[in-house]
């Protein structure tokens, strides 16, 4: 990543000034956003003092966090340096934006870029060919922000997940605000309502949040996926989930959900047809990576809602899942519906989403090495992101396995490099020492020890081997289940605690009432968080 500056790139003075014939600082730079209505930013005054500490050089353009409430001063305070005119944010090593570069009257974005720049923003490499293929004419290596692939890994850089989470909250208020009522039921003096009825279609990041915040402003809420997978999430917030008849496989290995057969869709259009005029509001979240929005909603489905019910439609920005949505347009059907085609959700709550946005860079920043800038196609979160490298598009990516066992990742693209094979398993390397001290005890020790030390050994690499093979999900419940060995430990303590003799056995006794004390009371504490998530508060 280490090539000569071009084009707009600054001087190595004008950029924090190194001394001469001293190695310069990796930059970062932050320019404005120019999409209309965009208020977000990809770095914030607390991701940069982070960058700052990891030894980057940051750059933000005069003005870049205003919509999100950060101003210059703050920036400056946290370590970066202020761009007026943008010039050396354009210039820099690495490049941080929320949208893709664009075309302006003044140009195209993308010739302020250096060659052989880093840029991480959201690109849709599917849906945007010809700016995909330019990068790659000017050697930048770019980090396509929505095609981070969904392992347990990246969830700390899944930036579609984040913004996702607040564009569902956002739509519950956007629904709130158009529709003429309460969303909890009211009893008083005046009269009864009734709880406003909401259908949230599409139970991923953003459905999730979108039911969990109308069942916080208390209104009954039903929801619907494709994935049978998601209906213990729906229902653990309060929701009721709704089914068809037609039992079918719906997921990718991706965690999205695919295109279903023509006898599937049928059923679900009837399902949604009778659902119609019982909800208030709907929100629709449905999206397929790469194609466009399947109409779910359709006119005939709003036909049959009540007048003064409201359609919020999340996927407005690739067609819509409504079919009187239009981008960035409120409708009134000719039955009063209304119909929000926001697509600056995300934006209208720009000081979190940018804070979201700016820590899920800071972690894709540690996995490239911080300032090594270390383009490892054989890591799979890299990878995946991966646009463009080396003057070649390297994008769609080879699929991710979904396991919760590690495997090697086939490379692809220009300079691929292999996965370097895994060393020896610790349990096999517990097994050997193990082994190894029983044939010298063996010599030495009675019959009886040797017995209890082959047990013992055995339950070690037994022991290690099953903690190993498990899920990383599964570790935390795991804690609260070994309360059970941990109270066998304890008993056996007491019993050599109390023996009334102050030997080894005795102090190793008490030391293992010590350490088993500690983990049962952690297993416990564990144990009531996890219920404390699913329980309804009030």
């Amino acid at each position: 990543m280490q090539e000569q500056t071009q084009g707009g790139a600054a001087s190595d003075a004008a950029l924090g000034g190194a001394e001469p014939g001293a190695p310069r600082a990796v930059v970062v730079g932050v320019p404005r956003e120019s999409c209309p209505g965009e208020r977000r930013v990809a770095a914030t005054p607390d991701s940069v003092r982070k960058l700052v500490q990891k030894g980057f050089s940051v750059v933000v353009q005069a003005g870049a966090g205003l919509g999100a409430a950060c101003t210059d001063a703050t920036y400056a305070d946290a370590g970066a340096q202020i761009d007026d005119e943008g010039r050396l944010a354009w210039g820099a090593d690495v490049v941080l934006k929320v949208r893709a570069p664009r075309e302006l009257d003044g140009g195209h974005e993308l010739d302020r870029l250096r060659r052989g720049a880093v840029l991480s923003c959201l690109i849709w490499p599917a849906q945007n060919g010809e700016l995909v293929q330019r990068l790659a004419d000017l050697g930048v290596t770019t980090l396509a922000l929505d095609q981070v692939p969904r392992i347990s890994r990246a969830q700390k850089m899944d930036v579609l997940s984040s913004m996702a989470n607040i564009a569902g909250y956002r739509a519950v208020l956007e629904a709130a605000h158009h529709f003429g009522g309460f969303f909890g039921g009211q009893i008083t003096a005046a009269g009864r309502t009734r709880p406003a009825q909401v259908l949230v279609i599409g139970a991923g990041v953003a459905g999730l949040a979108a039911i969990a915040a109308a069942r916080g402003l208390g209104a009954e809420v039903r929801a619907f996926d494709v994935r049978a997978s998601v209906k213990d999430q729906v229902r653990s917030l309060g929701a009721r989930f709704l089914e068809v008849d037609i039992a079918e496989d719906a997921e990718t290995a991706g965690g999205y959900a695919k295109t279903m057969s023509k006898e599937f869709i049928e059923a679900e259009m009837a399902l949604f047809r009778a659902q119609a005029p019982e909800v208030d509001i709907v929100i629709t979240t449905a999206l397929i990576p790469g194609k466009r929005a399947p109409v779910l909603w359709t006119r005939e489905a709003v036909g049959l809602m009540r007048r003064g019910s409201v359609v919020v439609d999340l996927a407005a920005e690739q067609g819509g899942n409504c079919g009187y949505t239009e981008a960035d347009r409120t409708v009134v059907t000719p039955n009063g519906v209304t119909v929000l085609g926001h697509t600056d959700l995300t934006s209208r709550l720009a000081t979190h989403a940018s804070q979201f946005f700016a820590t899920n860079l800071v972690h894709l920043l540690d996995e490239l090495g911080n300032t090594a800038l270390n383009v490892d196609l054989a890591n799979e979160v890299i990878r995946g992101a991966l646009a463009t490298h080396a003057g070649a598009v390297t994008f769609p990516p080879p699929p991710v396995p979904v396991s919760a066992a590690p495997g090697p990742v086939a490379a692809a693209g220009p300079a691929a490099v292999a996965r370097p094979a895994a060393s020896a398993s610790p349990t096999w390397v517990l097994g050997g020492l193990g082994l190894s001290l029983m044939g010298v005890i063996g010599t030495l020790a009675p019959p009886e020890f040797v017995q209890h030390f082959t047990v013992f050994v055995l339950a070690c690499v037994i022991g290690w081997q099953l903690i190993w093979n498990v899920t990383p999900a599964l570790h935390t419940p795991l804690m609260s289940v070994t309360n059970a060995v941990s109270g066998i430990i304890l008993v056996g303590g007491i019993l050599q605690a109390a023996s009334g003799e102050l030997s080894v056995a005795a102090v190793l006794g008490a030391v293992a009432v010590l350490v088993a004390s500690v983990n049962i009371a952690g297993g416990f504490l564990v144990t009531q968080r996890m219920l404390g998530m699913f329980k309804k508060e009030g």
